[in-house]
C-alpha cells in the first residue's frame, strides 16, 4: 500500500471506531456519566503517558506545561471535558441522534469561530453552508419547540477545542497526555467519591462487577486508539479527504442510534439532517475545489522552479 491508501485507511478506521462509539457507552449506561468521564479520562492517561514513556517523551509534556501556552492548554482541557462528558450523557440519556448531528455540524461552527475570533474571510459555498445549517436550526428549534442544545454544545466545545488546539503548537498526542493528566486529579477525587458509598448504590463500579471493570479500560482505548490513527492519516492525506472521511463519524453514530438503540426520529429531525447534508456538500465541494486549485499551484509553482534551475 501507498501511503496515501495507508493514510486513507487509518483514518477511515479512526472513524469507525469513533462511530461505534456510542454503542460502548449505550452498553455501560449504568455507569453515569460523571464516572464513565473519570474512568475515560484515567484508561487514556495511562495509555498516552505509557506510550510518551517508552518514547521517553517525558520532557515534552513539562516543556508544554511551563512554556506560554499552558494556560491555552487549561482552556483546551475544559472545553475538550465538557465535550467528552455532555456526548457521554446525551448517548446514555437517548439523545445519541443529536450527538451525531453536533459532529456534523462541527465543521460549519468552526468556520464561523474563524470569521468572528480571527476575521477569516468566507468563501462563497462556506457562507451559503454556514447560513443553510442556521436555517437547519431554526427548522429543528420551531418544529420540536426547543433548540438543538446538545448538538450545539458538541460542535461549539470541539470547535472551540479544536481552534484552541491550532494555537498550541504540541504534538497531538504531547498535548492530549498533558490535557488528560490536568484532568486526572479530579477524576480521581469524584472516583474516591463514587466508591466512598456517598454517591448513591449506583455508583463506584470498578472492582464491584466483574464484567464491567474488564470493560472499562476500553474507555481509554476507544478515546486514544481513533485519535493515534487520525494523526497518522493527517500526515499522510490531503485535509480535504481528511474531512470528507471524517462525516463518517456521525454518519455511523447516527445509524446507530436509528437502528441499534431505536431511537426516535421525527421528520424534524430528518429535515435538519437533510439541511445539514446539503450544506455539508455545498462546504465539502468548496473544499475540495480549493485543495485541487492549491496542488495545481503547487505543481506549477515546483516546475517553474525546475526549469528556471
Amino acid at each position: 500500500m501507498t501511503d496515501a491508501a495507508k493514510g486513507v485507511a487509518a483514518v477511515v478506521l479512526a472513524c469507525v471506531i469513533w462511530g461505534f462509539g456510542p454503542v460502548f457507552y449505550h452498553r455501560f449506561a449504568h455507569v453515569e456519566a460523571p464516572e464513565m468521564l473519570a474512568h475515560r479520562t484515567l484508561w487514556t492517561l495511562l495509555m498516552f503517558g505509557g506510550i510518551l514513556g517508552m518514547q521517553r517523551r517525558f520532557p515534552e509534556l513539562g516543556a508544554l506545561l511551563k512554556g506560554p501556552s499552558r494556560w491555552v492548554v487549561v482552556l483546551a482541557t475544559v472545553l475538550i471535558t465538557a465535550n467528552w462528558f455532555v456526548f457521554i450523557w446525551a448517548v446514555q440519556n437517548g439523545h445519541a441522534v443529536e450527538a451525531s448531528l453536533g459532529y456534523y455540524i462541527f465543521p460549519l461552527v468552526a468556520v464561523t469561530i474563524g470569521y468572528v475570533v480571527f476575521a477569516e474571510r468566507l468563501t462563497l459555498n462556506q457562507s451559503a453552508a454556514v447560513l443553510m445549517a442556521a436555517v437547519a436550526v431554526c427548522v429543528q428549534t420551531y418544529g420540536l419547540g426547543v433548540a438543538p442544545v446538545i448538538a450545539l454544545a458538541l460542535a461549539g466545545t470541539f470547535a472551540g477545542y479544536s481552534t484552541l488546539k491550532r494555537a498550541i503548537g504540541a504534538p497531538a498526542m504531547v498535548s492530549v497526555t498533558l490535557e488528560v493528566a490536568l484532568m486526572a486529579p479530579v477524576a480521581l477525587g469524584y472516583l474516591a467519591y463514587a466508591h466512598s458509598g456517598y454517591a448513591g448504590a449506583g455508583a463506584g463500579w470498578f472492582g464491584r462487577d466483574l464484567i464491567t471493570s474488564l470493560w472499562l479500560p476500553f474507555s481509554g482505548l476507544i478515546t486514544g486508539g481513533p485519535l493515534i490513527l487520525f494523526t497518522y492519516a493527517a500526515r499522510r492525506i490531503r485535509m480535504a479527504t481528511l474531512g470528507l472521511v471524517q462525516y463518517l463519524n456521525p454518519t455511523l453514530q447516527f445509524l446507530t442510534a436509528l437502528f441499534l438503540f431505536a431511537e426516535p426520529v421525527s421528520g424534524w429531525h430528518l429535515g435538519t439532517l437533510a439541511l445539514i447534508w446539503v450544506a455539508l456538500a455545498i462546504y465539502s465541494a468548496g473544499a475540495w475545489r480549493q485543495d485541487r486549485v492549491a496542488r495545481s499551484e503547487a505543481v506549477r509553482l515546483s516546475t517553474s522552479d525546475t526549469v528556471v534551475k
